[in-house]
C-alpha cells in the first residue's frame, strides 16, 4: 500500500493546530472583565491539566455573563475551539466553527485541525471532506493536500482522488503530479480491481516518470484488456525495444521469428543484429540455434530485397490495398523511407483491408522509424479498434513523446 511519509505528521499537526491559539493566556487586558476573565483562566489551567470537563464548565460560566464584549467573546470562542481540539471532540470544535465567531486565520486553523483528526481516527470521507474545505477557504499547509490525496486512497474513491492529482498539480497546464500521488493513484485503482484506471495511471506515470517499470507494467496490463488479440503480439514486442524493454534472449529470439513469419525480414535481421550488438544473442548454451536464425534472417533479408520490385508490382495490380501496406512497410525497413512510406499511405486510401486499424498502426510505426515524429503522432491518433489497436496507438503517442 502506498502510503506519504509526511500524511501521518500532517495530521498530527493539524490535530494539535488549534490548541495553539489557547497558549496565550486567556485573561487578556484590554477590555476583559474580571467575571469573564478569572473563568476563562481556570479553564486555560484546567486544559494545561487535560481537566477537559472542568475547563469546558468554566467556559460555560464565562459564557453565562450577560453583556459580554466582542473581546470577550472571541476569546470565550479561543478557549472552547482549544479545550474541543485537544480532547478530540470533533462535534466540539464543528459546533465552534458554525459559530461564526472566531476570527478567519483561527477558523481556517480550526478546519486544518478538524481534517486531521477526522483523517486520525481513519474516518477518511469525512477527512477528505474537511481538508476540500480548508484548502477552498485559502489554507495553505502543502501537507494537506498529501491528507486529501491519502484520504481518497484510504476511502477508495478513486475517481474523486484522479480529480483531486490533476486539480492540485495543475496537470492541465503542463505540470504533471508528483510521482508519489500518481503511485497512489495506480494502487488505488489496482485495489479496486478497475483495470482501465490502473492503464491509465501508469500512462500518467510512464509518460512523465518514464522508468522501465512502469513500461514493462504497462505493456503488460495492456494485453490483459478485455478483446486484446494475440494477432498483436509482434505489435507488443515493436513497443518493447523502442522502450528498451528487450532483456532476454527469448524476446529477440520470438520477436524475430514472429517478423519472419509475417514476411518481414529486413525488421527480422534488424532485430537480430541489435540482439548480438547488445550481447544478448550470442552467448549461453543456445548459441547455435541464434546463430541459425541470424543465417536465416540474413538469407530471407537478401530474398526480400531483390524481389521487392516485382512484390511492389504486384501489389500495385491488387484490387485492394493490402499487399501495398505490407510492402511499403518493408521498404521502410530497407532503408526506402519515402517509397515506402508513400506506398503505405497508397494501400490505405485503396482499401478493401482486411485489417484497417493494423495498417494505420503499421504505418505509424514506420513513419517513426523514418524519423517523421509529427506526421507519426498524427497518424497514431487516428487509430481505432477494440481488440487492441487502439491502446498500442496510444503508447506509441507516448513514447513518441518520451523521447521528444
Amino acid at each position: 500500500m502506498v502510503v506519504f511519509k509526511t500524511v501521518l505528521k500532517a495530521a498530527a499537526s493539524a490535530s494539535c493546530a488549534i490548541v495553539l491559539l489557547a497558549q496565550a493566556p486567556a485573561a487578556r487586558a484590554e477590555g476583559m472583565r474580571p467575571e469573564v476573565g478569572r473563568p476563562l483562566q481556570a479553564a486555560q489551567e484546567a486544559l494545561k491539566a487535560k481537566r477537559y470537563a472542568d475547563a469546558a464548565a468554566k467556559i460555560r460560566e464565562a459564557e453565562a455573563v450577560p453583556g459580554k464584549t466582542a473581546n470577550e467573546q472571541v476569546t470565550i470562542e479561543r478557549m472552547r475551539a482549544a479545550v474541543a481540539a485537544a480532547s478530540g471532540d470533533i462535534q466540539g470544535q464543528i459546533a465552534v466553527i458554525g459559530s461564526g465567531k472566531l476570527p478567519p486565520a483561527e477558523q481556517i486553523r480550526m478546519i486544518q485541525s478538524v481534517a486531521g483528526q477526522y483523517y486520525t481516527q481513519h474516518d477518511y470521507a469525512s477527512a477528505a471532506t474537511w481538508t476540500q474545505r480548508y484548502l477552498k477557504d485559502g489554507g495553505a499547509d502543502p501537507q494537506m493536500r498529501s491528507i486529501l490525496v491519502q484520504s481518497y486512497y484510504l476511502a477508495g474513491d478513486c475517481g474523486s482522488l484522479a480529480r483531486t492529482v490533476g486539480a492540485t498539480q495543475g496537470e492541465d497546464a503542463g505540470r504533471p503530479a508528483s510521482e508519489e500521488q500518481l503511485q497512489t493513484l495506480a494502487s488505488c485503482y489496482l485495489k479496486a480491481k478497475d483495470n482501465t484506471g490502473y492503464v491509465g495511471a501508469l500512462e500518467k506515470l510512464a509518460t512523465f516518470y518514464p522508468k522501465k517499470e512502469y513500461w514493462a507494467d504497462l505493456l503488460a496490463r495492456v494485453q490483459t484488456t478485455k478483446g486484446f488479440s494475440d494477432r498483436l503480439q509482434l505489435d507488443v514486442y515493436r513497443l518493447k525495444l523502442a522502450s528498451g524493454l528487450m532483456a532476454s534472449t527469448s524476446d529477440y529470439m520470438e520477436m524475430a521469428q514472429m517478423a519472419l513469419g509475417d514476411d518481414h525480414p529486413a525488421e527480422a535481421k534488424k532485430i537480430v543484429d541489435q540482439g548480438f550488438t547488445a550481447k544478448v544473442l550470442g552467448a549461453g548454451g543456445d548459441v547455435e540455434r541464434q546463430k541459425r536464425l541470424a543465417d536465416l534472417a540474413g538469407k530471407r533479408f537478401n530474398e526480400g530485397q531483390a524481389g521487392l520490385a516485382k512484390a511492389e508490382a504486384g501489389a500495385l495490380s491488387q484490387r485492394d490495398g493490402n499487399d501495398l501496406v505490407n510492402v511499403g512497410y518493408d521498404y521502410v525497413g530497407y532503408g526506402q523511407a519515402a517509397k515506402g512510406l508513400s506506398l503505405m499511405e497508397q494501400g490505405i486510401k485503396k482499401g478493401g483491408l482486411r485489417r484497417p486499424e493494423d495498417a494505420k498502426l503499421h504505418l505509424g510505426v514506420a513513419y517513426l522509424q523514418a524519423g517523421q515524429k509529427a506526421k507519426a503522432l498524427q497518424v497514431f491518433k487516428t487509430v481505432g479498434g477494440t481488440d487492441g489497436t487502439a491502446d498500442l496507438a496510444r503508447l506509441w503517442v507516448l513514447q513518441a513523446r518520451r523521447t521528444a
